[in-house]
């Protein structure tokens, strides 16, 4: 039998008549008042899309809604036990909020009907127990991105498709306390003296916070989700974005401890393939992560997870991507594996990759195999470090063995576009050849692209060795001869 949460009635009594008449308003304006309220605030059992001009004609009912809830709202602190209801599991705490609401809603004499108080119900659960009304958004597992524009404005991302949600907040002041809520949980703040916060949810989720005055409209929230359920190199498959010839590539390529960099735009996929990849390391391997925000989620039992830390509010203490990956030479790594490559850190990747470090993975933004290698030297250069060109770019080919491009195509559709080798140099010139490619064909009625995947019919590539030591070379020609030959289209 759990333990009683809410104080004595007699309490619940006495707490609430001054806000009586605050209460009593929304009876002397019926019930159609909370009404549209209703549709923004339980998106998910609506649309996405909601109606474009909804949002001007609810403003001044939302308002009402707000007061209502602000009034139960402030009885329900006053009535409950803060101190025990953090001692429940979140199913009983949340069965507790819902009956002493429900008391207070009777002793408040509030008009509203089953389904309305149902929605409010569930609106002050998420607000006290959750992320308020993001709550909804975060439960559902086909919404890849969540964009929080100030309190008013709420876009997500699914299919590919960004779409206008009828998802509002009270005001600012709710959604930075919200925002607050969530960099707490790992050790970040964010406030006026420090409005630029990267964190995580619990399950792994990116998020990015930047607040007033940097943000002008209110805090703006964005939140990269990821599946529930870690996508594998066969749902790539089914989803077309690789062929089943091209999947059987990426998993030699992960196997036999190829140095591999992950290269492609903004949303394009790079961090789960990524988990995909290393889904084919052997369970024996030392593995250290380094990450700004940690979301990768690998399988194996010997993984040693490590997270930048950002200065504190003297400007001191500040934990780079950089000393991560330097002090990772140290922790006798066998992989090391860098969320994402954007500084001076690329140097000592290389160097780690170059020095006994075969397998070791990391992602960074560029649009193409051979931007990616522009980009790796100019963030080198950007270091600090005044090698000249040829030995930087000696340098890289000499890490670097195949970099994978992500690309998210305009229909929305992520594809894997490239599996390029870094063969070596001529001259000053790094020399690369394409594996595999990904060919657009042209598009169906509905706007879909529509494509193919193919091998480039080069023969043996360069990791063909590595195959052979690890006994997959007999997997892998029949990867390429069945991708040669391969004219399916992918929808």
């Amino acid at each position: 039998m759990k333990p009683p949460v809410a104080k004595p009635a007699e309490e619940k009594v006495t707490a609430p008549p001054p806000e009586t008449k605050a209460a009593s308003q929304p009876q002397a304006e019926p019930a159609p008042a909370p009404k549209p309220e209703q549709k923004a605030a339980a998106p998910a059992t609506q649309p996405p899309l909601e109606p474009e001009p909804q949002p001007a004609r609810s403003s001044k009912r939302s308002k009402d809604y707000y007061e209502t809830k602000a009034s139960i709202f402030n009885a329900l602190v006053e009535a409950i036990d803060l101190s025990q209801l953090s001692r429940l599991g979140p199913e009983d705490a949340r069965e507790e909020i819902r009956d002493v609401v429900n008391d207070i809603i009777a002793l408040k004499n509030v008009v509203m009907s089953i389904s309305e108080q149902e929605d409010l119900l569930e609106d002050i659960c998420n607000d006290v127990l959750g992320y308020g009304p993001l709550e909804p958004l975060l439960m559902r597992d086909d919404i890849a991105d969540i964009m929080v524009n100030g309190a008013d404005t709420v876009y997500i991302e699914t299919e590919g498709k960004v779409h206008q949600t009828g998802v509002q907040f009270r005001d600012n002041k709710q959604l930075m306390n919200i925002c607050q809520r969530i960099v707490s949980q790992v050790g970040r703040r964010v406030d006026e003296s420090s409005p630029i916060c990267d964190a995580r949810l619990p399950d792994g989720s990116r998020v990015n916070v930047i607040a007033p005055p940097l943000s002008i409209d209110g805090p703006a929230l964005t939140i990269r989700k990821f599946k529930k359920d870690k996508l594998t190199l066969d749902q790539l498959v089914q989803f077309g974005s690789v062929s089943p010839e091209g999947a059987t590539i990426l998993q030699i390529i992960g196997r036999v401890r190829c140095n591999v960099l992950i290269s492609g735009g903004t949303g394009s996929g790079k961090t789960t393939l990524l988990n995909c990849l290393t889904r084919y390391i052997d369970h024996d391997e030392r593995i250290i992560t380094c990450e700004d925000a940690a979301e990768l989620q690998l399988q194996q039992p010997h993984v040693v997870r490590l997270e930048t830390r950002p200065p504190n509010l003297e400007g001191e203490g500040e934990i780079t991507m950089r000393d991560l990956v330097k002090n990772c030479l140290r922790m006798r790594p066998e992989r090391i594996i860098v969320g994402e490559v954007r500084g001076p850190e690329a140097f000592d990747l290389l160097q780690a990759m170059n020095t006994g470090h075969d397998g070791s993975m990391g992602t960074l933004h560029a649009n193409s195999p051979r931007e990616a290698l522009s980009r790796l030297e100019s963030m080198i250069t950007m270091g600090g470090f005044t090698l000249p060109s040829r030995t930087l770019r000696e340098m890289i080919v000499s890490s670097i063995d195949v970099i994978v491009q992500a690309q998210r195509l305009r229909d929305g559709s992520r594809r894997i576009t490239h599996v390029t080798e870094v063969v070596g140099m001529e001259g000053d010139v790094i020399i690369t050849q394409d594996v595999y490619v990904y060919d657009i064909l042209g598009e169906d009625a509905h706007g879909r692209l529509l494509g193919r995947h193919r091998s480039t019919g080069i023969g043996r590539p360069v990791f063909w060795e590595r195959a052979r030591y690890f006994n997959e070379e007999n997997r892998l020609a029949h990867a390429l001869d069945a991708a040669e030959v391969n004219e399916s289209v992918n929808g």
